[in-house]
């Protein structure tokens, strides 16, 4: 009866395109993988099962890294609420068109790639970053949110995984030390570089969208219902579009200096956490405390400005906690999706699939699928490292696989997986930073990741049959 432990996930996933209403698709789903562990235990209660979806999300809270990262997403709405009543914004957009850096649309998506690209120590503050930077510029050329969202999602991962000189790289190459491969955890890892085929292809995909000016699918239906001025889907996008339309423009540093002191204060802190090891650092406390710190920066520059009053700003900061809300709900119930789906043993059951009995050249191309479905259906590319790497890890060492080229498949099956997920705490963080509708994001980047994904498999195919 393990096949069951994927029922949840499909019901998320089916409510989520039939209603279109997330939250409730994710307390459906939780409540049917509660209701799934009760029947384990004491037998099926309807009861039994209420409660266990209670303290999950209780479980889920005390977990401090979780905690961390749902206390960063609301704060984030203050620190966006700042920078935009600010003027700071308008100002750099205003700034960076009259300079020729940002005078036409390729200009505008390479300045937002090269954010995501710099920032690669950390994911959420990629995104964030890059978001924050774009977003009214993206609005001047007539660039739907959806694209951005759709960048800076795609850049953010792919480029984590690819450089690791951060925590991506220090928790892979954790997992790969309990392992003996005859050949050290690190250049195993730096041997996966080339191999990450989605990685690579998913920037590509960013690459092509900027220098070619073209959108696909569903995101070109934005773009269109945009440049015909008809209105954003989500009311709360809209309405903070219009709040920003009528902000005027006033100093660019309101903006620069509050998120240089965020990338500067997390670069420090995972160097902190890290006792010197910046690699080693602890990336939720770190964005955390970046936040924070940023957060601490904005208000006190506004405050001196003497623009703002510290009621002004007290009541700027809780309207903006107040808008990202809904979003950090979303956040919390998949997160707690997770976990439950973890304890049911879903992602194990997906591994196993994989099977003992696939010729071997089927096997790295079936880790690259099982990693994606694991990811899309648990929300969670790290949690599909984790319970991967140990299954890939024997069939390098029984089989003689190419180490290299086994976990880079399934790096790239969590990444893939992740992206396409509408349960993923970074697909939210996306749609947070960009200020896009969460639904809009899903669907207009699917394709794309649809599309990277198939070109992967292909890939991991060729390589599989001239290596093994």
């Amino acid at each position: 009866m393990e096949w069951l432990s994927v029922i949840p996930p499909i019901i998320a996933i089916i409510i989520v395109l039939w209603k279109k209403e997330v939250i409730a698709a994710l307390l459906v789903a939780v409540f049917s993988s509660e209701l799934l562990l009760a029947t384990k235990g004491d037998g099926f209660s309807l009861f039994q099962a209420f409660l266990g979806l209670i303290e999950r999300v209780v479980s889920v809270v005390s977990s401090p890294g979780n905690a961390r990262l749902l206390v960063f997403s609301l704060l984030i709405g203050a620190l966006l609420a700042y920078v935009r009543n600010s003027g700071g914004v308008t100002a750099m957009v205003n700034k960076l068109v009259s300079k020729g850096i940002a005078k036409t649309k390729r200009q505008v998506g390479s300045v937002t790639f090269f954010t995501g690209v710099v920032i690669f120590i950390e994911s959420n503050l990629s995104v964030l970053t890059a978001g924050i930077l774009s977003r009214d510029l993206f609005d001047k050329f007539k660039m739907s949110r959806a694209r951005l969202a759709f960048m800076i999602d795609t850049t953010s991962a792919p480029i984590c995984i690819l450089i690791l000189l951060n925590g991506w790289g220090a928790y892979v190459l954790g997992l790969l030390n309990n392992y003996e491969l005859g050949q050290s955890s690190m250049s195993i890892l730096w041997g996966t570089i080339p191999f990450n085929f989605y990685a690579i292809i998913a920037l590509l995909l960013v690459l092509y969208t900027i220098i070619t000016d073209r959108v696909h699918g569903p995101m070109k239906a934005s773009e269109l219902k945009l440049q015909q001025g008809e209105q954003v889907d989500h009311k709360l996008v809209d309405e903070t579009i219009k709040a920003e339309q009528l902000i005027p423009a006033t100093k660019a540093r309101f903006m620069v200096v509050p998120l240089l002191s965020m990338v500067l204060a997390m670069f420090f802190f995972m160097f902190w956490t890290g006792n010197g090891d910046i690699t080693q650092g602890s990336g939720t406390k770190s964005v955390l405390y970046a936040t924070c710190f940023s957060l601490t920066v904005a208000y006190f520059l506004l405050l001196f400005s003497k623009r703002f009053s510290h009621q002004e700003l007290v009541d700027v900061g809780f309207k903006g906690l107040s808008e990202l809300l809904p979003l950090v709900t979303i956040v919390l119930f998949s997160l707690t999706l997770g976990a439950s789906l973890k304890e049911l043993g879903t992602g194990v059951y997906i591994a196993g699939l994989v099977g003992d009995y696939l010729p071997v050249i089927m096997i790295v191309p079936m880790l690259f699928l099982a990693g994606a479905a694991m990811s899309f259906s648990t929300g969670t590319s790290w949690g599909t490292f984790a319970i991967l790497i140990p299954i890939g890890v024997p069939l390098i060492q029984t089989l003689g696989l190419p180490p290299s080229l086994v976990i880079a498949a399934i790096l790239g099956g969590g990444v893939f997986g992740d992206h396409c997920s509408p349960i993923s705490d970074t697909t939210c963080v996306s749609a947070i930073a960009s200020g896009c509708d969460l639904l809009e994001h899903v669907k207009t980047q699917l394709p794309y990741a649809l599309f990277g994904g198939a070109l992967t498999l292909i890939a991991y195919f060729i390589a599989s049959f001239i290596m093994l």
